[in-house]
């Protein structure tokens, strides 16, 4: 009996292996792009249904509650911060789909309003700069903008007084809250460090950054600027100078980065506020902002934190300010741990109305993402 001769198996290469990976990476995407499309489909359906109600797109709770869901589904390796910004900028193109968005901002283009618009908003935004604060009310007010954004509070310097006071000339609401790491980085044209001579930004980040620049420029010659994207901008035109401000600047404007983390003291924080022309629906509210000023006798504020109290309703944050149309006369600004505009509080609502001078909701939203990457 003749024993018939067996083919060795030859050993899978590097390279066949590499091959046979990349054709399962090109099917999947295949798969990826078909899903992407029907869920663009399924946008525009949503955007039809929204438009015939006179519906808003923007729905921070939604957006919530689908980003807790997927995070929890995950299986892994994705790490959940890729996962999160895939779905950031899949969740800016469902909007866009629905209805064009214009977004407002403290501008212009590069200012820390506007990174904190694109990081949480997502990049299929239209985003407009205004000159100041009062241009971004008054567009989201009169509705020449869908959205606006707005710096609310600093951690280290405490609330923004403007942005306040605005609130009480203009009717718009609060839609949602995003906390941002404000960090900021020496940006040139082409300057090495010992060549600065001048350097240019806002006077809030030139504060912030006081001791490194005494310390490493004591010779340079401090240009306060009306932002620190206006500052960045001149030192792209510039020799001997840099501009103090976010590091993603240099990428926008060709800068090089002379040093990063330059701010005294870290781990300062701004609350930015999404604002719009109605009060926000839905469900899922963790936080309520108001508005509200005291009959003139004693006792007025401490009946309206007994009731809070009663209702085991926590106050996060309470701060009064100059009431300008009547001298000595003060308004305060609150945040409270509950959807006040929820059935459930209408007792609530109604005692607070009636020992309040005036009561006004700002608006009921999820609580925050912090965003360390802007």
């Amino acid at each position: 009996m003749v024993k018939q001769k067996t083919e060795r198996p030859t050993k899978e290469t590097a390279e066949d292996r590499l091959t046979s990976i990349r054709k399962q990476i090109d099917e999947t995407d295949k798969q990826i792009l078909f899903f992407l499309n029907q869920r663009a489909n399924l946008c525009l359906e949503v955007g039809k249904i929204k438009a015939a109600a006179k519906d808003t797109v923007f729905k921070p709770s939604r957006e919530k509650e689908l980003q807790q869901h997927l995070i929890k589904e995950n299986p892994g390796p994705l790490p959940e911060d890729h996962l999160l910004q895939i779905y950031r900028e899949i969740l800016s193109s469902s909007r866009r789909l629905q209805r064009p968005q214009e977004i407002v901002y403290l501008g212009p283009e590069g200012t820390f309003s506007y990174f904190a618009g694109v990081e949480y908003l997502g990049h299929s935004m239209d985003f407009r700069p205004c000159s100041n604060l009062n241009s971004v009310f008054h567009a989201v007010a009169g509705k020449e903008a869908t959205l606006g954004i707005i710096p609310l509070e600093d951690s280290l310097q405490g609330s923004v007084g403007q942005s306040l006071d605005l609130f009480l000339k203009y009717n718009v609401f609060i839609q949602a809250e995003i906390f941002c790491k404000i960090s900021h980085s020496l940006l040139s044209n082409e300057t090495p460090l010992s060549g600065v001579q001048t350097v240019y930004s806002h006077p809030q980040a030139l504060d912030q950054c006081a001791g490194w620049l005494s310390a490493h420029l004591p010779e340079a010659k401090i240009v306060p600027m009306e932002s620190t994207a206006a500052a960045a901008k001149k030192v792209a035109e510039d020799q001997n100078s840099a501009a103090i401000g976010h590091i993603k600047l240099s990428e926008l404007l060709g800068l090089s980065v002379l040093s990063r983390n330059i701010e005294d003291l870290p781990g300062n924080w701004t609350r930015f506020m999404i604002i719009g022309p109605s009060m926000p629906t839905g469900s899922n509210h963790d936080i309520t902002s108001l508005v509200f000023t005291l009959p003139d006798k004693p006792g007025a504020l401490v009946s309206i934190l007994s009731l809070l109290a009663h209702n085991k309703i926590n106050m996060k944050k309470l701060e009064s300010r100059p009431l300008r149309s009547e001298k000595w006369q003060y308004v305060f600004f609150a945040d409270v741990e509950c959807d006040l505009t929820h059935d459930e509080y209408s007792a609530l609502r109604k005692a607070l109305a009636n020992n309040c001078h005036t009561l006004r909701i700002l608006g009921s939203y999820p609580s925050g993402p912090y965003l360390n990457g802007i």
